[in-house]
């Protein structure tokens, strides 16, 4: 990519987005567009051609979709089939059309079967049934890698995907209903200490950037220990506080620094294209995609151990399994993209240390407002 090239970050505000911004602005990128939801909604073709036509970008990051929790892909499962369906399509497509040089496309590692294979090779995409809860998101990720696929394959395009394992860093989701595991055990713990150490101001600072279910740090204490405790975070006069923690805590989760997933993301960019994500002379051109992770991953369960030691709680957890579990294992083989170049560079336990920082900061710029 040349730096004055024009270049189209579709969701920018997200914790992807927002990442893959920072790292092409350090990278001396100026030449990026961008458009909010309110102004460009990306499931409507029409607006989507408009842009565009208007616009023609060189080069375009696919970052926008519809993500959420277990919960979150359970409950909505149409929303999130078509709209992310409508997204890529419309995006690619009109890429193709205005002669976009490269596009890079971001699914998700939830796209491989539900009991696949440890680690997980790009290979064994399609080669078993997926988890049920999120089927419909994992299906519509899988239609965008087929998609990219067939466009390159037909029309010659530059279309990559990348599949990035769960990612956590700043803008992350802490909305204790939709958020994904790690940002959602940050925020529980952090209210258990405060609630151990009887420390309402942080309560209420937190409840005050983001209410849960409308109770808010203005609302009476019965009011916010309900919240609380509907969402697992319990006082105890004999037992002290506690964080529940859904199902069993021995599932395994890879997590990747979104930071480091930004840079794999523009290093790929800038350094790769479709023809590298395949063998020459392979008669069959599928599973082109490539994994982003680490490689190593870290049961739920030590997890919550990691964050609540990083955070300085002192009650206890009690695991939920009546809640479900999901996949058991979910751990990427990345060979393929340390090959090209790249490896990641932030491990866990910093990341963890960072991202509540990040939170806490946000708390903190929210009381000074």
């Amino acid at each position: 990519m040349e730096l004055d090239a024009k270049i189209y970050v579709a969701g920018h505000r997200g914790l992807v987005g927002s990442a893959l911004m920072k790292s092409l602005n350090e990278r001396g990128y100026k030449n990026l567009v961008t458009r909010t939801h309110s102004e460009l909604d990306l499931t409507n073709s029409v607006a989507v051609a408009d842009f565009f036509s208007t616009e023609k970008p060189e080069y375009v990051f696919l970052a926008a979709a519809k993500v959420g929790g277990i919960v979150a892909n359970n409950t909505y499962r149409a929303q999130f089939i078509y709209d992310n369906t409508m997204i890529q399509n419309n995006v690619v497509h009109q890429s193709y059309l205005n002669g976009v040089k490269k596009l890079l496309f971001l699914g998700s590692t939830c796209i491989y079967p539900k009991n696949c294979p440890q680690p997980m090779k790009e290979d064994y995409l399609l080669t078993d049934i997926l988890e049920y809860t999120n089927e419909p998101y994992a299906i519509a990720k899988i239609a965008g890698i087929k998609l990219c696929e067939s466009y390159n394959l037909q029309y010659g395009t530059n279309f990559i995907s990348v599949m990035p394992t769960n990612l956590y860093g700043p803008n992350d989701n802490f909305d204790l209903e939709k958020s994904h595991v790690l940002p959602a055990l940050i925020r529980k713990i952090h209210l258990g200490k405060a609630l151990e150490e009887g420390n309402w101001g942080a309560i209420d600072d937190d409840l005050d950037k983001l209410p849960i279910e409308g109770v808010s740090g203005k609302d009476t204490v019965a009011a916010k220990l309900a919240i609380l405790k509907k969402y697992g975070v319990v006082t105890e006069e004999s037992d002290g506080v506690s964080v529940e923690i859904w199902g069993s805590g021995k599932p395994k989760r890879e997590f990747l620094w979104s930071d480091d997933m930004a840079d794999a993301c523009v290093y790929i960019m800038e350094n790769r294209d479709f023809a590298d994500t395949y063998d020459e002379g392979q008669k069959e051109i599928r599973n082109t995609h490539i994994n982003i992770g680490t490689g190593t991953d870290v049961s739920i369960a030590d997890l919550a151990e990691l964050i609540k030691n990083q955070i300085g709680f002192k009650g206890y957890f009690v695991f939920n399994t009546t809640r479900p579990d999901g996949t058991i294992r979910k751990l990427t083989d990345v060979t393929k993209l340390n090959s090209m170049g790249w490896k990641h560079s932030v491990e866990l336990e910093d990341g963890v240390q960072r991202l509540y920082k990040w939170y806490f900061n946000s708390l903190e710029d929210k009381r000074s407002d």
